[in-house]
């Protein structure tokens, strides 16, 4: 447990956010005064000074302190309060965090937005690396998936939106993961009932649509492939009724190459899917078996072998860096044996403890990698991608990400998802049917953002589709619905 405590400002998101870089996967929570017990972290911004003082067992540590101006701007205030608990933290620990202060999701939105006021790449490069100590590699990084990013947006038009659509069934609950998804088996009897709510959903949206350009359709979930054949081609012929997917991207996670037959497949080609992602995430089997997957490495192989036999010209392959038990070595492995699938986009994840996930509820009996050990597995992913012949083309963080790194996403020229891109950037208005899923609206105008979130439970979605429809009706801007 982590005790903070705010004085002279309320800040505490940003001075929570900077604490779990340093103090990962513990309980934070906001007091009055130190603990007589454990860590204590107290923030202050007052009469000029911006400081953060660290307490042990109630009793004063160390401390880390800089003078301000007043009135110096909501953004200095909280640049001075991360700056002040990061080299506190980082005499204390000994860590230097790669990413500095930036604790946000999107990096490269921050120079895109830099690029877009006119500021020179040098000009980016330097805000990053001196005023919020990023490490140079890391900025760099940024700076090329922001300019790899500006040549997608580049070509956004202002009616231009895309559509997810969200299958919250997986076959068995990975390790690690905590998207909103359910058990095949338990849920197996519903799953009819549930694309009936969603089609009622998507018929809406197709109506709305109407007065906008579909740029890019993405089926996500969960798994999508745990749908049987039958119910597979119910979805993706309902798409193919409400939608024109020709001349756009369409995405299928395909995932988990256990859920994936060669029929599948064979129908996704059919109905026009042109990129799918086949999912890995080690090519260890020890792994494999540890985060509950119930597939081999040969099946990995399998699935993709079949997909380009049967045409699939756009596939990309997710992995995960920093799973239980993998060291660099076992990271090199997993590349020799991508490098030789020759996939199209590759998508490296660093491991992210999840509130949500077993991993959280198991944490105690895993051995996580160091920060040390990442950063060398992230090496290792980089250069196979560039033997690859891929460059890095979107990138974002999570909440506690071992070692505070990133998931970036290679691929090939022209092989962009451009879903992905949109997602990040949040330039896009980006439609969402099924449970959990959240339409998200921007005005291209001003760049506001609006969210309408659809309940996550299967059994809530189904019996309250009607209400999900509303929300839509009376939170989407403009009106294509009769």
């Amino acid at each position: 447990m982590i005790h903070y405590i705010l004085q002279g400002h309320e800040l505490q998101n940003d001075v929570q956010t900077m604490i779990q870089v340093f103090y990962p996967n513990l309980h934070y929570t906001r007091a009055q005064e130190a603990a007589p017990l454990g860590v204590s972290i107290v923030s202050s911004m007052e009469k000029g000074i911006a400081s953060a003082m660290l307490y042990r067992d109630g009793e004063k540590i160390d401390s880390w302190s800089m003078a301000y101006e007043n009135g110096a701007g909501e953004k200095e205030e909280k640049r001075l309060v991360k700056r002040t608990i990061y080299e506190l933290l980082k005499k204390e620990t000994g860590l230097r965090p790669q990413w500095g202060l930036l604790t946000g999701v999107r990096p490269a939105k921050i120079i895109s937005g830099l690029l877009a006021e006119g500021k020179s790449e040098e000009d980016c490069l330097k805000y990053f690396v001196k005023d919020y100590l990023v490490m140079e590699h890391k900025a760099r990084l940024a700076l090329a998936v922001a300019k790899a990013e500006q040549k997608l947006l580049e070509e956004n038009k202002a009616n231009d939106i895309s559509l997810y659509i969200g299958i919250p069934f997986c076959p068995t609950r990975c390790l690690y993961c905590s998207f909103t998804s359910y058990p095949l088996a338990q849920y197996k009897d519903r799953v009819d009932e549930y694309l009936n709510a969603m089609f009622r959903e998507l018929e809406f949206l197709a109506e709305y649509a109407k007065d906008f350009h579909l740029r890019s359709i993405y089926i996500g979930g969960g798994t999508p492939t745990s749908l049987n054949e039958q119910q597979l081609e119910r979805l993706l012929h309902k798409v193919s009724v409400l939608f024109d997917t020709k001349e756009m991207e369409y995405t299928v996670e395909a995932g988990r190459p256990d859920t994936i037959t060669r029929e599948k497949l064979r129908l996704m080609k059919e109905y026009g899917v042109n990129r799918i992602s086949i999912n890995p995430q080690t090519m260890n089997e020890e792994t494999l078996k540890a985060i509950g997957r119930r597939h081999s490495v040969e099946d990995i192989r399998r699935v993709f072998y079949e997909a380009r036999e049967l045409g699939h010209e756009n596939i990309n392959m997710d992995l995960i860096l920093g799973l239980p038990g993998e060291n660099p070595g076992d990271v090199e492995l997993t590349m020799e044996e991508i490098l030789k699938l020759a996939p199209d986009n590759v998508t490296v994840h660093t491991l992210a403890v999840k509130r949500a996930s077993r991993l959280k509820e198991e944490f105690d009996q895993h051995t996580l990698s160091t920060a040390e050990a990442l950063e060398e597995m992230l090496a290792i992913t980089a250069e196979y991608a560039k033997k690859m012949g891929m460059e890095p083309y979107y990138m974002y963080r999570q909440k506690n990400m071992v070692g505070n790194f990133e998931n970036v996403g290679y691929c090939h020229p022209g092989k962009e998802g451009e879903y992905n891109v949109q997602i990040m950037e949040e330039k896009q208005t980006i439609l969402a049917a099924g449970a959990g899923a959240s339409t998200k609206t921007v005005d291209p105008e001003t760049d506001q953002i609006q969210r309408i979130f659809n309940v996550k439970s299967v059994e809530d979605y189904i019996a309250r589709i009607d209400e999900m429809i509303e929300r839509k009706k009376k939170g989407l801007p403009g009106g294509g619905w009769k």
